[in-house]
């Protein structure tokens, strides 16, 4: 519970963590079972976890190809990922529109050299190329 007082946590993150905390405890006798009932408690939530993740990661200005990887790095699956992060709600071109003029306050570049280091920033952040294409023009 301590874990879940701070913030979400994945399924496969709060396994991860009880297991290094508590080495001598078998995780599929003791660790597996008390998960279970924190989610059948509804005090866990993949789901919860995954809306939280992708808010939280897009403030940061991340993309969703970045935040996708991180989400599969922690354990959560895979539909749950895409339903929340091509939900209605997020508009990836313009949140990659936002990055973008964050970094470069004089709009896209005009040079080839300068439109490729734009492009390999965003790239890095996790934007999809045709969402990069459509804001550096």
């Amino acid at each position: 519970m301590n874990f879940l007082a701070r913030r979400e946590q994945s399924f496969a993150e709060l396994i991860q963590k009880l297991a290094e905390k508590f080495p001598d405890f078998d995780k599929n006798e003791v660790i597996l079972p008390v998960l279970e009932k924190l989610r059948a408690e509804k005090l866990q939530s993949d789901e919860r976890f995954a809306e939280s993740y992708v808010r939280y990661r897009k403030t940061r200005g991340m993309g969703p190809l970045k935040i996708c990887m991180e989400l599969e790095q922690k354990g959560v699956m895979g539909s749950l990922v895409q339903d929340h992060l091509y939900s209605e709600e997020n508009d990836w071109v313009e949140q990659c529109r936002e990055v973008a003029s964050r970094k470069y306050p004089d709009g896209p570049a005009k040079g080839m050299e300068e439109r490729q280091k734009q492009y390999r920033f965003l790239s890095q952040r996790g934007f999809e190329s045709d969402q990069i294409r459509k804001v550096l023009g």
